[in-house]
């Protein structure tokens, strides 16, 4: 990969004066094409309601009672919006309908406490967003109390939660901490002011630097950052400062997320200046600059977006060949078992995905009736399997062995010929390389790797540039 200015004029004023990685002018269209992001397989795509609560139920009546299980709770609230966002969350404007939304959740805690089957309690707990901060400080406590009774969540459990450092004060922490939460993500995305107003979350980095200081002295150790790239007014040097701004706080992991411009989906992106937004080849520049910094700075680069330092969890189960991927990103969570609770909260069993209803009246309405609001979903088939290993494994360590797999999972490997077909025009351009059965993506070409895991998916093959997925750079 070269390493010199880009002949883009665009590109080129964005990303001076410093140097760069440079695409591949024939990597371009397949920059431009959509492909999922393979947080789940069948994706949320094909989800349907013929997967419904009856569904479920026998799903959820027939888990492994020696088996360990993983908890979600969604929060939909952020008390002002981020004009990037594509998140599902919405403006309280107050917190009467935060408090109402609190007590339904209890009672959806309980629905799942009686219906679910025997299992050997929570080793993982993930609190998302919106911002799950929203909520106040008795209620957050009251909350994981709730969850603690409800599922067991194991002492050596990994409580973690998503925060929003603006609103972060110090009775949410100490509440957190009395839960037994010990790990925390906060949202940083960018740290220049003029990126940041461009986007509508002003947060400086000393206010952010208190937030560590104050997690960390409640004995919360476990840090991510969220960074991300393809904002407006982003340059090579804004998203290195930033990048290096990050690492001087020296959390565990960091994200480098590439920010989905939707206008025609997320309505409030259409606040964003679209003239000030890096074009694709620019963005392609941004995240291996980003990625470039924080391995100069100790960091080990995780599948298609993630870095964490050697000593973290995440790193060791990379090496270690047990890394993960779920509606969280990247994990060593090796749960089969996901408990989704909230507005649009999506759960998974062995026996495949449902998804709660996503409208907050809605959903509120089914768990006040009694109900388990479980509207849709889609069910796994011993091939969905089989194409979800290969995907996830390749999504992990960027290599794939797919005749080891098919002979693990009881499949021929000819089944899978037509995805070789697929990926021959990517082995041609160097996004990947095919040895035999082994199929496997250069690190130059790492944020193709959503791409290189489309020819293995049946639902959504190379041919079919679903508008519904985000552009793969």
């Amino acid at each position: 990969m070269t390493s010199c200015h880009a002949p883009n004029h665009h590109t080129d004023k964005l990303l001076n004066p410093i140097y760069f990685m440079v695409m591949r002018q024939n990597w371009l269209p397949y920059a431009k094409t959509n492909a999922p992001r393979y947080t789940s397989y069948p994706t949320a795509v094909q989800f349907n309601e013929n997967t419904n609560l009856e569904t479920a139920t026998d799903w959820m009546k027939s888990l492994n009672p020696d088996e360990a299980i993983s908890v979600y709770t969604h929060i939909p609230f952020c008390e002002k919006l981020c004009w990037y966002c594509g998140c599902h969350t919405t403006i309280p404007n107050g917190y009467d309908r935060i408090g109402r939304y609190f007590e339904t959740l209890l009672k959806e805690v309980q629905l799942w406490k009686e219906e679910l089957g025997q299992h050997a309690g929570a080793s993982h707990v993930h609190f998302g967003g919106g911002t799950p901060n929203a909520l106040n400080a008795d209620h957050m406590l009251q909350l994981l109390d709730a969850l603690h009774d409800a599922f067991r969540i194991r002492e050596d459990a990994e409580i973690a939660i998503e925060l929003d450092p603006r609103t972060l004060d110090l009775n949410m922490i100490r509440s957190l901490a009395a839960g037994g939460v010990n790990r925390a993500s906060l949202g940083v995305q960018d740290f220049n002011l003029k990126v940041q107003q461009a986007v509508n979350r002003v947060q400086p980095f000393e206010l952010v630097r208190e937030s560590v200081e104050r997690l960390r002295n409640w004995g919360i150790r476990g840090l991510n950052f969220d960074l991300l790239y393809g904002l407006p007014f982003q340059t090579a040097d804004t998203v290195r400062d930033t990048a290096l701004k990050a690492a001087k706080l020296a959390p565990d992991r960091i994200s480098a997320f590439g920010y989905a411009h939707v206008p025609w989906f997320a309505k409030h992106q259409k606040a964003i200046d679209e003239n000030a937004l890096p074009d694709t080849e620019a963005r392609f520049a941004l995240f291996n600059v980003i990625a470039e910094t924080l391995q100069s700075e100790g960091y080990v680069a995780i599948g298609l977006d993630h870095f964490a330092r050697e000593e973290d969890p995440l790193a060791k189960a990379l090496s270690a060949g047990s890394l993960k991927r779920n509606f969280q990103g990247y994990t060593d969570d090796a749960c089969d078992t996901l408990i989704a609770m909230g507005a649009s909260g999506i759960s998974e069993f062995r026996h495949g995905y449902c998804q709660n209803l996503k409208n907050i009246r809605d959903w509120s309405e089914c768990v006040e009736s009694g109900k388990l609001p479980i509207q849709r979903g889609v069910p796994v088939s011993d091939d969905d399997r089989l194409r979800r290993k290969i995907i996830e494994k390749l999504m992990c360590d960027m290599s794939v062995d797919v005749e080891e797999i098919c002979q693990q999972q009881g499949h021929s490997d000819t089944e899978l010929n037509k995805c070789f077909e697929f990926l021959k025009p990517l082995a041609n351009d160097d996004i990947c390389h095919i040895d035999g059965s082994v199929v496997s993506v250069p690190d130059d070409a790492r944020i193709f790797l959503r791409s290189v895991a489309q020819a293995f998916d049946e639902y959504a093959s190379p041919s079919n540039n679903s508008p519904r997925h985000a552009k793969a750079v």
